[in-house]
């Protein structure tokens, strides 16, 4: 267990005023299963946007290692043609999930632009994948990992594993 304290509700109140300023009239929210689908939830609700949510499992590059999931989450409640999109995500790293997710967002489509914000960048990237925004970067020692909760009444906290 780690030290580090990160204030998911703080974070959250950063996030939604950096995608607030990258929004256009034509923008859609596309959460990344699952932390950033909660996420995209909750801006779309809070900033009055379309909303769906992308799964990367179809995509993903490390297939055979971790399996296949058991359920397609992805959700595009809107035509993904010629749209500003803005893939919203709970922690990055790799760079890895963008990559699968924007491939399995392509097969909807093809957007006007796709931008990427995210709650905190942790870097460590393998992938020439950068947010447009982040409310947070951290750097944690190798093999932690660093996963988003949601309370039942919608709560964000943080995981450090």
């Amino acid at each position: 267990m780690s030290d580090l304290k990160l204030d998911a509700e703080g974070l959250y109140l950063e996030l939604q005023r950096g995608v607030q300023r990258l929004l256009s009239a034509d923008t859609a929210l596309v959460g990344i299963w699952s932390g950033g689908a909660w996420l995209a939830e909750r801006l779309a609700a809070d900033l009055g946007v379309a909303a769906g949510t992308i799964s990367s499992a179809l995509h993903r590059d490390d297939f055979g290692s971790r399996g296949m999931a058991k359920a397609d989450h992805t959700r595009l409640p809107f035509d993904v043609n010629g749209r500003d999109i803005l893939l919203i995500d709970d922690v990055l790293y790799t760079g890895r999930t963008t990559r699968a997710v924007i491939n399995e967002l392509f097969d909807f489509g093809r957007p006007a632009r796709v931008q990427l914000a995210v709650l905190v960048d942790r870097g460590g990237r393998q992938l020439p994948i950068e947010p447009a925004f982040s409310a947070a970067r951290v750097t944690l020692a190798p093999g932690q990992s660093l996963r988003l909760a949601r309370a039942g009444e919608g709560r964000f906290s943080f995981e450090v594993q």
